[in-house]
């Protein structure tokens, strides 16, 4: 009899509603495609590219993101392309999708501005020139998005309108910037640098800057040393676009290009650009996970310094099939040759280093008495030789980076490759523009050939490996020059 009684005040369980999809769907205007667009309207880092291949649907997502906010009065968007022809694509999108999401909104053709029944509003612009940006001194912006971020040469209008993202008043509105591109373009580069490297696809990292160091707080500040704010790289291809992917035609078109281009505008390989010097690089190919480099291997290092622009040092590894590994590296800037010595010094000191390779500029006398920056080196210990300077020598040194980068047939590998960990020259080799008057050297008024210069220095000294299991007696070199004393070893 309890039990009857317990089991008739027991509550019953409550059944969920039936739904009806039909009408529940009926008035969704906009669905995301499952996967990297979905996965871009749902990030929540204050700076996201979603970038990768052509036809990916990253501009019609860019044009949907800021819609979720049109029914907050304080919102204050802002959608920039480079120009105002580009932008009309833009406004094209925005004027099928707006008007069905939010009734009663409406566009002022004039301003390029859509204003909300909430008094919400979205600018769409352009920034042709980098000083266009100061069109924009002194407003406030809760969102702003850049379509075709790599169309801008520099960072500077990404970094001044960040200055711009500022909540007003109470609105509860995060602050965010989004961006959509493809590999290539003027700014390809330090877009790369900037979402690209530093952490793999779809995975939050803290911003970095254009050295690749993580942005702090400053000194003085209560929060002094915490990382600033996250950003995010979401990639995508032709495939993640189900409306363009299974027609097959655009994805002929792109098969069609040449390789550099197919390759970035098919694949979304952001490890190529247009008229880069080096093509046969490939991330797959040549990146390498790190290992416990044996210490019978010979290791070496080449330096290409200065002091007001960047000092760049890889270490090379010689495995016994010859190739050469960049296992570290180390990208400094404003540093003296002895501070420079101590940083070497102290990193290499589980090393058996055989020998090192320097700009052979640096040893030039600085006035009548003291040392040049070479000896002010050596005589804190850190040994180097001069780099070859001869007639030629940049032009073979290019040479030997394409021959190095080529996979050998009886290996079936590169003769050279980088461990992961050495993110600025992976980032930059790639990337290295072609000088357009001598297309047999690279551009030597790039800003990012500090690296390659080492790289090529290092090449150049033709080291090998002493694995008696290897030794060629054909072999018309012994592996490196004869020491000299006056080097320092």
């Amino acid at each position: 009899m309890e039990v009857e009684e317990q089991e008739a005040t027991t509550p019953a369980i409550a059944k969920a509603p039936e739904i009806d999809v039909d009408k529940a769907t009926k008035d969704i205007v906009f669905e995301p495609n499952a996967g990297p667009q979905t996965d871009f309207l749902a990030s929540t880092e204050q700076e996201v590219l979603y970038g990768g291949a052509a036809g990916g649907g990253k501009s019609y997502a860019m044009v949907a993101d800021p819609v979720r906010y049109f029914n907050n009065p304080s919102f204050r968007g802002l959608l920039v392309r480079r120009s105002t022809e580009e932008l009309r694509e833009l406004v094209s999108v925005s004027k099928t999708l707006y008007p069905k999401a939010i009734p009663g909104i409406k566009f002022m053709e004039r301003d390029k501005t859509w204003v909300c029944p909430s008094g919400a509003t979205l600018w769409m612009s352009y920034l042709d020139r980098e000083d266009d940006v100061m069109r924009y001194q002194g407003q406030a912006f809760s969102w702003i998005g850049f379509d075709e971020l790599t169309q801008w040469a520099t960072p500077y209008p990404w970094n001044y309108m960040r200055s711009r993202l500022r909540s007003t008043g109470k609105s509860g509105l995060p602050l965010y910037m989004r961006a959509t591109s493809n590999p290539g373009g003027p700014g390809h580069t330090w877009v790369k640098k900037y979402f690209v490297d530093p952490c793999p696809p779809n995975e939050p990292f803290w911003a970095t800057d254009e050295s690749g160091e993580v942005i702090t707080w400053p000194q003085g500040h209560s929060r002094a040393g915490e990382p600033l704010f996250k950003r995010r790289f979401i990639p995508a291809t032709l495939f993640n676009n189900p409306y363009l992917a299974d027609d097959g035609m655009y994805e002929a078109n792109l098969l069609s290009l040449p390789e550099h281009q197919r390759r970035q505008l098919l694949e979304g390989d952001w490890s190529i650009s247009e008229g880069a010097a080096f093509t046969e690089f490939n991330y797959k190919d040549h990146v390498i996970e790190p290992f416990d480099i044996p210490r019978s291997w010979t290791r070496f290092r080449a330096c290409d310094y200065g002091y007001g622009s960047m000092t760049a040092v890889l270490w090379f590894a010689v495995s016994p099939s010859e190739q050469l590994i960049v296992y570290r590296e180390l990208y400094v800037n404003k540093k003296t040759a002895s501070d420079l010595a101590d940083l070497v010094l102290d990193l290499e000191q589980e090393d058996r280093i055989k020998y090192g390779v320097l700009d052979s500029s640096l040893w030039h006398k600085r006035g009548d008495t003291g040392p040049s920056l070479a000896e002010q080196m050596i005589m804190k210990g850190c040994r180097w030789r001069p780099s070859d300077r001869s007639r030629g020598s940049r032009i073979a040194g290019k040479n030997e980076v394409h021959r190095r980068l080529q996979i050998d047939d009886l290996t079936d590998e590169p003769r050279l490759v980088f461990f992961n960990t050495c993110r600025n020259i992976i980032s930059e080799l790639p990337t290295l523009p072609l000088d357009k008057n001598n297309p047999e050297d690279i551009d030597t008024n790039s800003p990012i050939d500090h690296g390659y210069d080492a790289l090529r220095y290092g090449l150049m000294t033709r080291a090998r490996s002493h694995n008696i299991w290897n030794y060629n007696p054909t072999a018309s070199r012994s592996g490196f020059q004869q020491a000299d004393p006056k080097f320092g070893y």
